[in-house]
């Protein structure tokens, strides 16, 4: 049995069109992995998160920070303020301004309930509209 080749002029003609099958099986193979990665990369380890009501708000260029700490010294942003009378004048200040900014107060959780309530205070006697305590989420 001897192979026999066919000779012509018919089947020496040159095929001019492209070949995309290569390329689209490329692309599928692609397509696959991209749909079995994506949800490996961004899942993550599931907790169950608690519920806790929480209000957003934008801080202001001209929020006020006072800050208590443990022993009950008061700052006005990091400086240390010596005494109430100090705490007095600078609240005057701010209580004049338009609009007025908020004044949020950092309460050390070791400190004493009496200097915060002082702190409040003085922003009730100087008209302050707008109190705020700052606090951290509570933890696991």
């Amino acid at each position: 049995m001897a192979i026999q080749w066919k000779t012509g002029a018919q089947d020496d003609a040159l095929i001019a069109e492209i070949n995309t099958t290569p390329l689209v099986d490329v692309m599928l193979v692609l397509l696959i992995i991209f749909l079995i990665t994506i949800p490996v990369v961004s899942s993550s380890v599931a907790v169950s998160l608690p519920r806790e009501a929480v209000q957003a708000r934008q801080t202001q260029a001209e929020t006020v920070l006072i800050s208590v700490d443990a022993q009950g010294a008061v700052y006005w942003f990091d400086t240390r303020l010596p005494d109430t009378q100090a705490l007095l004048a600078l609240l005057g200040k701010v209580a004049v301004m338009e609009p007025q900014p908020e004044v949020h107060i950092r309460g050390d959780v070791r400190s004493d309930y009496a200097p915060i309530g002082q702190v409040v205070y003085a922003c009730q006697q100087m008209g302050i509209a707008r109190i705020g305590f700052v606090t951290e989420p509570p933890g696991n």
